[in-house]
């Protein structure tokens, strides 16, 4: 029986967002933008390898790809599906992702409460339009994040969407809470 692969737009005109019937990662997210992060994950560095391709975001069973603007979206999107129903079959869900594994031990009461309304309030929008985020690090009332998958190279997420994500906060939050992106 071959995979089934939805394939789904998002608000970003370079990435596309491929939905699957299996876990490409079992726990956290990852996003990578070099074969050399990746070697230890044959179906990311395969879709990777297609050219045009900039960035390959996994989470649960999405799998979102980016492209540089110069790829030809039916053509990529083929090639993307078929790399799909090559590698997702013996692929491992359960990959380690050291860059992306959360450590949330050592967080202060401010980074969980932060964290907790990101994951009630933000990411699932994010989420459903293939994308996310990562705090890199709270610093007083100030929160660097950087946007992973589909928001990672999206232009409304440079305005609006971090607007929006900081009216949140400053609602939930703090009020005086700002938030840059790197």
């Amino acid at each position: 029986m071959s995979l089934r692969v939805i394939t789904q737009s998002t608000p970003n005109p370079n990435a596309l967002k491929f939905i699957v019937a299996k876990d490409v990662k079992k726990s956290g997210k990852v996003t990578f933008t070099h074969p050399a992060e990746c070697l230890h994950v044959p179906l990311a560095t395969n879709i990777l390898g297609l050219p045009n391709v900039t960035a390959v975001h996994l989470f649960e069973n999405v799998v979102t790809v980016t492209q540089d603007g110069m790829g030809d979206w039916p053509l990529l999107e083929s090639e993307v599906i078929e790399a799909l129903k090559t590698c997702v079959p013996s692929h491992d869900p359960e990959f380690e992702s050291f860059e992306s594994d959360v450590d949330d031990t050592n967080w202060s009461d401010d980074r969980k409460k932060l964290e907790e309304i990101l994951e009630r309030e933000i990411r699932p929008g994010l989420q459903a339009d293939g994308g996310d985020l990562r705090v890199l690090e709270l610093d007083g009332n100030i929160v660097t994040v950087q946007y992973e998958g589909a928001c990672g190279s999206c232009p409304s997420s440079r305005v609006g969407t971090l607007q929006g994500i900081e009216s949140i906060l400053r609602h939930e939050f703090h009020p005086d809470v700002q938030v840059v992106t790197v």
